[in-house]
């Protein structure tokens, strides 16, 4: 059977194209060092790969709730340690001012230095991070107190997620935390202000409560950046691990792709060889 010249011509273009295509293929794996770089390449690969982007996604996303949970904690847990640290000193100025040897001017001086810690826990208490407020409950964009102490956060503590199931509060109801301490405080500052021993004796006791009351806010704010850093570095452990899954699935091996791309290459040039000696017969060379 006579085989046309077009017919030839047609099957050594068709087998070039495929040639050049494999070794455009080969190219680009090298090009990206990626095994998978579209569809045809391995479906059920790309299809692996593109549920373990969207987990790592995920776990992106919850890193950073956990970056932001982890900076609101630390910072509640140094504005309440200094809080503690100012009723402490509270208390000891009560101690000292309620001594029979302590006169009236000392004591209205004193009132002065309260007057003074009122000022500083009111500025703790509208602590913020990146221009959010830590102690305003939900209502984390509004400062939580007044100067007068007064709250005007909300009383529903503002929680992130650190995972699909898992919630945790970061932002909280500042009112029961500081309420009560502006009230010592300012009962403290009126006794001063009167000289009433016995009342200065009540506020060292309400002083005292409240700084049992902070020292378990500590303890709970602690407990809370305990269980973010367990939580990151888990976060941490899987991302790691899906990256590699993700590596597995879509790097290439350079050393074998470079091999298979010279293997091409020689075919190529075998097939051009073979080609042009092919379209240059004619009927002289079978006579």
């Amino acid at each position: 059977m006579r085989v046309a010249n077009k017919s030839i011509y047609e099957m050594v273009k068709y087998n070039l194209s495929q040639i050049t295509d494999e070794m455009s293929r080969a190219n680009k794996v090298i090009s990206s060092g990626k095994r998978i770089t579209e569809l045809s390449d391995d479906p059920v690969g790309l299809v692996q790969s593109l549920h373990i982007r969207s987990a790592l996604s995920g776990l992106e996303q919850t890193g950073r709730n956990i970056s932001l949970g982890e900076s609101w904690l630390s910072a509640a847990e140094s504005s309440l340690t200094e809080v503690q640290t100012i009723l402490s000193n509270a208390k000891a100025l009560c101690v000292q001012m309620a001594s029979g040897t302590t006169g009236p001017g000392q004591r209205a001086s004193a009132a002065l230095t309260v007057q003074n810690m009122l000022e500083e826990v009111i500025s703790l208490a509208n602590t913020e991070v990146a221009g959010r407020y830590i102690f305003s409950g939900s209502r984390t964009e509004e400062a939580p107190f007044e100067q007068d102490g007064t709250y005007r956060g909300n009383n529903t503590s503002f929680s992130i997620k650190i995972g699909r199931d898992a919630t945790i509060e970061i932002g909280q109801d500042g009112e029961p935390i500081f309420s009560d301490i502006f009230t010592a405080l300012n009962d403290l500052k009126s006794a001063l202000e009167t000289n009433d021993v016995d009342g200065i004796g009540s506020a060292l006791g309400d002083l005292d409560e409240q700084f049992q009351a902070v020292t378990r806010r500590i303890s709970e704010v602690g407990s809370r950046r305990a269980r973010m850093e367990i939580k990151g570095r888990i976060l941490e452990d899987l991302k790691l691990g899906n990256r590699e899954r993700l590596s597995v699935l879509e790097d290439a091996d350079i050393a074998e792709a470079i091999v298979e791309l010279k293997s091409i290459e020689l075919a190529y040039q075998a097939a051009l060889t073979s080609s042009s000696k092919i379209m240059t017969l004619s009927l002289m060379d079978y006579l």
